[in-house]
């Protein structure tokens, strides 16, 4: 029986797929940044906007202008210099300490080593960082080195747990596994599905009242069937 739904998922997640790549087209699967930037931003990230993360990076690079300088920056300068991204108090020391480990760990600001790790180890190297959890560690993986996981940001779990594909109490943490194992282990399909899923939550399955009459995946959404039908 559990095999059974396990198939089912499966080909409901494939389906999605398929449904918002016609939508939302197919994106090339190559680096949007530098590794380190990448892990730093998305620390940055959580828990505020993409336009905040932005200006915090940004602040702190004109600042420091160097890995080494934010490593050593005085905290109560660092927290200053970052605090666009909120809950600023809680992210410099772990930005800090990331910094120190790496740096003291590689000999050199770089993480470009996990190109050569399996992709669990690499998740399991990142996560063990402090404020690095397991979606940072998939972004990295997946969006610097195309490595075969899927990264669940609160778009993807909200589309996702509407759809059916994961469970009602599956919180984001648990889901990453569980959708991970509904879809082909390729990189550019991993990508396309979370990128796709995260702009159909952005703009059709909003958080609140979803635009159910915009969204191609009605017929196939438990959600729509259990509220509009």
């Amino acid at each position: 029986m559990a095999s059974e739904l396990g198939s089912l998922l499966q080909a409901k997640a494939r389906e999605v797929f398929q449904r918002l790549l016609r939508t939302y087209g197919e994106r090339p699967l190559k680096p949007r940044r530098e590794p380190m930037h990448e892990l730093i931003s998305t620390m940055l990230s959580h828990r505020t906007t993409q336009k905040n993360e932005a200006t915090a990076f940004e602040q702190m690079w004109q600042h420091f202008g160097s890995w080494e300088a934010i490593r050593d920056a005085p905290l109560v300068e660092l927290t200053e210099t970052i605090a666009p991204s909120n809950f600023a108090e809680a992210k410099a020391p772990n930005i800090k300490e990331t910094l120190r480990r790496i740096i003291d760990e590689r000999g050199a600001p770089t993480i470009d080593f996990l190109r050569d790790l399996p992709a669990q180890e690499g998740l399991e190297w990142l996560m063990s960082l402090p404020g690095v959890g397991i979606k940072t560690a998939s972004l990295v993986l997946l969006f610097c080195f195309s490595k075969p996981v899927l990264p669940v940001d609160t778009h993807v779990h909200r589309v996702s747990q509407r759809l059916g594909l994961i469970g009602p109490k599956v919180n984001p943490t648990a889901a990453h596994p569980l959708l991970l194992a509904l879809l082909p282990s390729d990189p550019l399909v991993l990508f396309n599905f979370h990128v796709n899923m995260l702009r159909h939550g952005q703009k059709v399955c909003i958080w609140g009242t979803p635009r159910c009459e915009q969204c191609p995946l009605t017929d196939i959404c438990d959600w729509y069937q259990k509220n509009k039908t």
